[in-house]
């Protein structure tokens, strides 16, 4: 829509807009309106589609919509929604929120939410739904049919419906509902069934779920629980989402900021302030050294100034190289391609490459050196060259290594580390080089 034809954002939107808008779309103008106007529009569609709607919107305008809803318009709402977006947004109420909701809800609701809520954030649990269709292995492929239409109504999906064993609800297998369709009538699920599915257990990490989902092209990845019982789905919407996070949020540690948890245009001064002050902090610290490193060769920088000419391309050469490695490094163990047992093998691969790159900036910087400062200090940069991006590629390369080992996450070594790294590095190298040949 247009700015032109963009409804008044200071007053409800019109009954055709709200009635015939995409989901997303009616979203996207809500979160533009002050919460009861938001709201009044809202309350005046069907509660399916209301509850739809509801989950397209940001997280902090749930909660203030949430804040100005009637309580019992408020509790139909949340019964309508699908379960995992119903648990989140409990999840989020203020404790006298909960306290008030809690009362109209009925009790499997209330069951249903505790469940949800009471895994840890970032698992799999915490991102699943327990809406999800179930089959018996006897079952007649005309019997699973009518079963499924049953089912539909109060479900996330029928596309893939899950056969489970009688007693502990154990995963034997998927039968998806075009293989019920097209098959015989009396033919019976235990042997349309794909047995033994990909399937992630509900303390795993909500990433293992969305590389299941992307990996075998998953509408949606089963969730079962220590003693191997099915206990949930998450769908492959909720795999984007947790994929999108984990992009952000290494992303953002890329970049040497934490994450912030709500949208940048949510977030306040002192939120912003306190996620990047530390890092900055120590960093600053870190260039400190740098500049020790360069007191140390005083002598060196006195008998030939020209060397300072060259010491930012050097040393920036040296952060560069080091931060495209890294990046690369980080991308391909968070996506699997690359596991900490592949270090050594990747470690040469990477030496022969930077040393082809270093020889290659070398040469360039080189005739720099010859037109600036003459053959001696053109030596000393290009040998310079090839040695800082050799090193600040095999630690670029090496630290996501190194943090995976630990147990931390790789997308730490972000580009500000790394360029502090091969600052410090780079300073010594550049100036232990020219005393040896220039002397001073």
């Amino acid at each position: 829509m247009s700015a032109t034809t963009q409804p008044n954002a200071s007053a409800p939107l019109p009954p055709q807009a709200a009635s015939t808008l995409h989901p997303a779309d009616l979203a996207t103008l809500l979160e533009l309106r002050e919460p009861r106007l938001a709201w009044q529009t809202l309350a005046a569609l069907p509660l399916d589609r209301r509850a739809e709607i509801f989950g397209y919107l940001a997280p902090a305008t749930q909660v203030a919509l949430a804040a100005v809803a009637p309580p019992h318009e408020l509790a139909a709402l949340v019964s309508a929604m699908d379960a995992d977006e119903r648990a989140d947004l409990w999840a989020r109420l203020p404790g006298e929120a909960q306290e008030a909701l809690a009362p109209a809800l009925a009790a499997a609701e209330r069951e249903d939410i505790r469940k949800l809520a009471s895994y840890p954030p970032g698992t799999a649990g915490a991102v699943m739904t327990s809406e999800y269709a179930v089959l018996r292995p006897e079952l007649t492929a005309r019997e699973a049919i009518e079963a499924l239409r049953g089912q539909a109504a109060s479900k996330e999906t029928i596309q893939v419906a899950y056969v489970l064993s009688p007693v502990r609800r154990r995963l034997l297998g998927t039968v998806t509902l075009e293989d019920l369709v097209l098959a015989p009538a009396d033919r019976r699920v235990a042997d349309l069934m794909q047995p033994n599915p990909p399937a992630v257990r509900a303390e795993e990490p909500a990433a293992e779920a969305a590389r299941l989902v992307a990996r075998y092209d998953l509408p949606a990845v089963p969730v079962v629980n220590g003693g191997e019982a099915m206990v949930g789905i998450v769908t492959a919407d909720d795999a984007m989402d947790v994929a999108e996070d984990e992009a952000t949020t290494d992303f953002l540690k890329a970049g040497g900021t934490a994450s912030l948890g709500v949208s940048l245009r949510e977030a306040t001064i002192g939120l912003l302030y306190r996620k990047r002050v530390l890092w900055l902090l120590a960093l600053a610290f870190g260039n400190l050294l740098s500049g020790t490193g360069i007191a140390a060769f005083e002598n060196v920088i006195a008998a030939h100034v020209s060397l300072v000419v060259f010491l930012p391309l050097l040393i920036g050469s040296g952060g560069n190289a080091g931060s495209q490695a890294a990046t690369l490094m980080v991308r391909a163990l968070a996506t699997g391609e690359a596991r900490a047992s592949d270090w050594g093998r990747m470690l040469a691969g990477e030496a022969m490459v930077a040393a082809l790159l270093g020889l290659t900036m070398a040469a360039a910087v080189s005739l720099l050196g010859l037109l600036r400062a003459g053959p001696e200090v053109a030596l000393v940069v290009a040998a310079t060259m090839v040695c800082v991006v050799l090193v600040g590629s095999l630690v670029g390369l090496s630290l996501p290594f190194l943090l995976s080992r630990l147990g931390l996450d790789p997308a730490t070594a972000s580009t500000p580390l790394i360029t502090t790294i091969a600052d410090l590095s780079g300073v010594l190298i550049y100036f232990g080089i020219a005393s040896a040949l220039l002397g001073g």
